[in-house]
């Protein structure tokens, strides 16, 4: 039994990589600021951390620390296993170094929690042998989280692939949705990407809470619906849209923030339209070359991260400036300088919690994960939906269909999104009827998003349920 006269821990958990570190840092400062909780990331690994983890991590206030475990092995891996398996695997064999790590702390600490994300959970049964309760930080929709629940069931009931069934799903609170817009882990049966799923959504009945990345204005019924205290199923906290507002920009000289920054000054208020696939979005270079004539025929004034096409280059990190491989030899000849007096193209990377908060952004053309979602909500952006993988199309769904806050172009028989179609929809989005309604609805949201996160919002309170609860007494039977 952990000596209940310790001060109080929590412990997080997250997979390699930044897209699920960064909400999870939210939601720490949240706790060390407002709730003078202490917390430790731990993070496993199969090999160094990367410069913009350690960047990241090093500078977080006083009351985060992180440790990072010993890296696991995987080169026994088929070269081809996806990203779930990977993540999955490199969690399950830290267990032995994150159950020294966790013993380490023990004789120091009362830990209070032990938080993970949406492929962390074989880390419950380490949690279970000391006695500390364990919580999963999903940091995707509750309409996602809501599938997931309900994935075993449905698993049971259909036996054909789910991009073949002839009706939407009709997900638990939610839009219903085509098979083929069902998240990417999920449209091969047979994979191991669709078994590492499966095993992690039953798993997630094991929480003894689920810390939902969303907040009640966003998604109302859905969260409604899983905040109703059905037997076997965790307790649901949504405490977000947790995004990350820090100016700052890691590891890439301030030159950039400066070029975006200054051309959107020029700007005439809510002309420009941001182009940005995320820190992993590519497309191949048929389809970069319709973006780039598309935007051009839009006329509309436009920023544009612009990253090397997949089918072009191997191997070529996405988020580093400085790689020998230049993006705008991709482009079609002559587009920079044709667009130059409404457009301005950027390689890899842009300050983007920066562009959508300027007053001359006023639309945001996405691949649609959840973290950039969420900050075009916190900002009133609307949004061209354009999911990539993951589970974006899910996202594309929710917002396009059910919140109405995006459009979502059409792709041609050919696999691509074809120029015209694209000229169309974000000259619709920027300047006709239509995308004045979703601005509207946007806006509607960004209020109801700052309102859920001020001192008595329906997110601050749920982050102060958990934060009194890690910091009482409670045994593991009663949390």
């Amino acid at each position: 039994m952990e000596n209940q006269t310790l001060p109080p821990l929590v412990t997080m958990m997250p997979s390699p990589g930044m897209g699920h570190l960064i909400p999870m840092i939210e939601f720490a400062k949240r706790l060390i600021n407002h709730h003078n909780l202490h917390v430790t990331f731990i993070i496993p690994s199969d090999g160094p951390p990367s410069k913009a983890q350690i960047t990241v991590l090093t500078s977080l206030p006083r009351g985060i620390s992180h440790i990072f475990l010993p890296p696991i092995t995987l080169s026994d891996l088929p070269p081809n296993t996806k990203i779930e398996p990977l993540i999955s695997l490199t969690v399950l064999r830290s267990l032995p170094s994150l159950r020294q790590t966790i013993l380490s702390l023990t004789s120091s600490h009362r830990i209070a929690a032990l938080t993970v994300d949406l492929f962390g959970t074989d880390a419950f049964d380490v949690a279970a042998e000391f006695n500390i309760a364990s919580y999963v930080f999903f940091p995707s929709p509750t309409m996602v989280l809501s599938f997931a629940f309900y994935l075993p069931q449905l698993d049971q009931e259909v036996q054909c692939e789910f991009r073949d069934l002839h009706e939407p799903v009709k997900i638990p609170g939610s839009t219903p949705v085509h098979g083929k817009d069902l998240l990417y882990p999920v449209q091969d049966r047979k994979d191991d990407a669709y078994k590492c799923f499966l095993y992690h959504a039953k798993r997630y009945r094991l929480a003894h809470g689920i810390i939902e990345n969303s907040f009640v204005e966003l998604e109302p019924e859905v969260i409604k619906l899983l905040q109703i205290n059905e037997p076997g199923r965790p307790l649901v906290y949504p405490v977000g849209p947790l995004v990350n507002e820090d100016s700052s920009r890691t590891g890439v000289d301030g030159v950039e923030i400066d070029k975006c920054l200054s051309w959107l000054d020029e700007q005439p208020r809510g002309s420009v339209i941001f182009v940005c696939f995320g820190s992993g979005g590519t497309l191949s270079s048929a389809q970069m070359n319709e973006l780039a004539i598309g935007l051009e025929t839009s006329e509309q004034r436009f920023l544009w991260v612009v990253r090397c096409p997949k089918d072009k280059v191997a191997n070529v990190s996405n988020f580093i400036a400085d790689s020998n491989v230049d993006p705008f030899d991709f482009l079609p000849n002559g587009f920079v300088e044709r667009t130059k007096e409404k457009g301005l193209v950027v390689p890899y990377w842009a300050p983007q919690a920066k562009v959508l908060n300027h007053g001359s952004t006023g639309g945001f053309l996405t691949h649609c994960g959840w973290n950039s979602v969420l900050e075009s909500v916190v900002n009133g952006v609307p949004l061209v939906a354009w999911p990539l993988y993951a589970e974006q199309k899910m996202n594309a769904v929710l917002v396009s269909e059910e919140v109405k806050v995006a459009m979502r172009p059409k792709v041609s028989e050919n696999g691509l999104v074809e120029r015209d179609e694209i000229a169309n929809v974000v000259k619709r989005l920027m300047e006709g009827e239509e995308g004045k309604k979703l601005r509207n609805k946007m806006m509607d949201l960004k209020e109801a998003a700052s309102i859920a996160l001020k001192e008595n919002g329906s997110s601050t309170k749920k982050i102060c349920e958990l934060a009194l609860k890690w910091k009482g007494t409670q045994t593991l039977s009663n949390v």
